[in-house]
């Protein structure tokens, strides 16, 4: 963060200081975890009912904060109080945003795959100046102030995805951050029992675009009719990535290489380039196009582009995180969380990784579907089918529906199997897998992760953060 006082503090936050000088300078991080605070920080003191920061308010100005932000007064404790400490922690997000004129703030959302497409703009961005992207997702009311506080004088981009689980969500994440370049990826039925139908999440997902300031730039998906649309929903310049005659930055010619690596000619209005992705997976091309687009717009000439889209790697944990056993098996960890398209993305990377042993897919329950709930699990199950996915473990009863979608396809040559749990799955999966397959697992944060971090310790790898 930019060095501020706390008499700044206070006035950013409309707070009021008890116990502290006006003239100390808070020099360090922002936090709200007490262990994380360094000298010269501001602790965050969060209300709760099981875990009060205030608790640990004296704790962190041991360790070096120079005060706390929080809601309640603590004996002892230098202290800028005010009513609401998550909406004072978005209010000096601005107040530190609006102090950096020099910097470029990039926003980004989508129904799939922000994670992995922040991760892939941030990478390209550093070749260009000193790029802030936590990672991990960091989309919502807190993560989103937090990354805009690690921003100084010397940050040039700020790298960030908006998540929303309703109308509004994003605009007020706007409010916070405002972008100047605004990146739509998709829209999809991700939360969906949340928003209540899909052209509701496009409506959220538009307020990203509806953000921008005349000058900015919407960053469009051409292949997604719903984000096409949106560019009736701004003034700013838009420039359209995907596989779409209509693009802007193209990719055409696309081939995948035997463990679902694509590689594809980019197109641009600059010439064109070969590209070799080292991402698993037929959807990396959307997100590397989204990626790229990007890039252009932040002056990376097109031939270090090409190269720097062949050089790009995963950054967040737990996302078609690929590793092969000494066993000869191979694993796709793609754990970290699930939705029909999400999971479809994956089903068709493992089809497409598919070599001398078999494709096997352990895959969880997939969580704020609502009234689509049954239905998106049996889409799930019967796309594993008519992929041709050789075993199919459905772990958990909540799951289900993905079992009778894949059994209901007449034709399929698999079998699928309905288990109790996590240790259910481990359990089969030591006692069938042998050298040549392919294992996808895939779930929506219902300790599904464990069934891979069981498979990378039977190799002798640790576990994924």
């Amino acid at each position: 963060m930019i060095p501020l006082t706390l008499a700044e503090v206070a006035a950013a936050v409309d707070g009021r200081l008890v116990a502290a000088d006006p003239d100390t300078r808070v020099t360090g991080s922002v936090e709200f975890d007490s262990r994380k605070v360094t000298p010269g920080g501001l602790f965050v003191a969060f209300p709760g009912e099981k875990v009060d920061g205030h608790d640990y308010a004296a704790g962190a100005v041991s360790s070096g904060a120079v005060a706390v932000l929080g809601t309640r007064e603590v004996p002892g404790v230098p202290m800028v109080l005010v009513g609401d400490a998550l909406d004072a922690m978005g209010r000096l997000a601005r107040a530190v945003v609006d102090r950096l004129p020099g910097l470029t703030v990039i926003g980004l959302t989508g129904s799939s795959g922000k994670t992995t497409t922040k991760d892939l703009i941030a990478q390209l961005a550093v070749r260009l100046g000193p790029t802030v992207a936590p990672p991990g997702s960091f989309n919502n009311e807190l993560g989103h102030p937090y990354t805009a506080l690690q921003a100084g004088p010397e940050t040039r981009y700020l790298v960030m995805e908006k998540g929303a689980r309703g109308v509004g969500h994003i605009r007020y994440l706007c409010d916070v951050v405002p972008p100047r370049i605004s990146v739509v990826l998709n829209v999809g039925v991700a939360h969906i029992g949340e928003f209540g139908s899909v052209e509701t999440i496009a409506l959220a997902k538009g307020e990203l675009v509806e953000a921008l300031p005349a000058d900015g730039l919407a960053v469009l998906n051409a292949d997604d009719p719903r984000v096409d649309a949106m560019a009736a929903r701004t003034g700013a310049r838009v420039v359209r990535y995907g596989e779409s005659e209509r693009a802007d930055v193209r990719a055409v010619d696309v081939t995948l290489d035997g463990r679902g690596r694509a590689s594809y000619t980019l197109v641009t209005p600059e010439g064109s380039a070969p590209v070799r992705l080292g991402l698993t997976g037929r959807h990396q091309v959307s997100n590397s196009l989204a990626a790229a687009a990007v890039a252009r717009e932040l002056g990376l000439p097109l031939a270090e582009l090409a190269v720097a889209l062949g050089e790009l790697g995963l950054v967040s944990t737990r996302r078609m995180d690929v590793f092969e056993r000494p066993d000869g098996v191979t694993v796709i960890d793609d754990s970290y969380n699930a939705n029909p398209a999400s999971t479809g993305v994956a089903l068709r990377a493992l089809a497409s990784m598919r070599g001398t042993g078999r494709t096997v897919a352990v895959l969880g329950y997939m969580a704020e579907l609502g009234d689509f709930e049954r239905e998106g699990h049996q889409q799930v199950g019967r796309l594993a089918a008519e992929l041709g996915v050789d075993r199919l473990l459905v772990v958990g009863e909540s799951a289900a529906p993905i079992h009778e979608g894949a059994t209901a396809v007449s034709n399929w040559g698999g079998e699928s199997v309905l288990l109790t749990d996590q240790a259910a799955a481990v359990e089969v999966l030591r006692s069938e897998l042998r050298p040549g397959d392919v294992v996808l697992v895939k779930g929506s944060r219902y300790r599904t992760w464990e069934v891979a971090d069981a498979l990378r310790a039977d190799a002798g790898e640790g576990s994924a953060a």
